[in-house]
């Protein structure tokens, strides 16, 4: 885990799920860094981005977060020997790297992380059959659901931006959360569940 300082590793690597395949990407990192890594950057800036975002509730502290985040994602890949790198679940390493950052800074701070809004929410039809309130749903306004998405407690809102917004499986949520798998489950069905509350009392008042 990383300190206070944020100087310790910050990754995790393979101890996820074995089913999962092999990441080409981290294939090609392992083989040549520097030539990957910008692919890297553009395949899940806007994903780490996010996780910033919704940590700071600021966009420049966010950037300047993000910015970071692959600059340390950086620093660990240099050192890690290459099996390592091609075992490595991207998306979940990399939000586990800016989640620790924004905790370390919050701490730093002596604050927790604040949340952000989304830009919008999206319900995966993998995680339920589609109920009728879901088309509907999928319809709202992106401010609307902003509102609703910051009114949620900071771990449920987090755990449905990872899954419905990011599209993460459960698995990597519950890698880059450090969370129990059946945790991470938990908080995305409750973090729905409180979502549809606010929606059938919005629309009954």
């Amino acid at each position: 885990m990383p300190t206070g300082t944020g100087e310790a590793d910050p990754g995790i690597d393979a101890d996820g799920p074995a089913a999962w395949p092999p990441d080409p990407l981290a294939a090609r990192l392992a083989s040549d860094l520097d030539g990957a890594f910008p692919a890297l950057v553009t395949a899940h800036a806007d994903l780490v981005y996010a996780v910033a975002m919704r940590s700071t509730r600021d966009a420049m502290a966010a950037e300047d977060l993000a910015q970071d985040a692959f600059v340390r994602a950086y620093r660990a890949l240099e050192r890690y020997p290459a099996q390592r790198v091609r075992d490595l679940h991207l998306r979940a390493w990399l939000s586990r790297i800016t989640l620790n950052l924004a905790r370390n800074r919050a701490r730093d701070r002596r604050a927790r992380p604040a949340e952000a809004p989304l830009e919008a929410i999206a319900f995966d039809a993998a995680d339920a059959a589609p109920r009728p309130d879901e088309a509907v749903l999928r319809r709202e306004s992106a401010a609307a659901w902003q509102a609703r998405l910051a009114a949620l407690p900071p771990a449920y809102a987090m755990a449905v931006e990872l899954r419905h917004v990011h599209g993460l499986s459960y698995a990597e949520m519950a890698e880059a959360l450090g969370r129990p798998l059946n945790t991470a489950k938990v908080h995305v069905h409750r973090g729905l569940a409180l979502l549809r509350t606010a929606y059938e009392k919005e629309i009954q008042s």
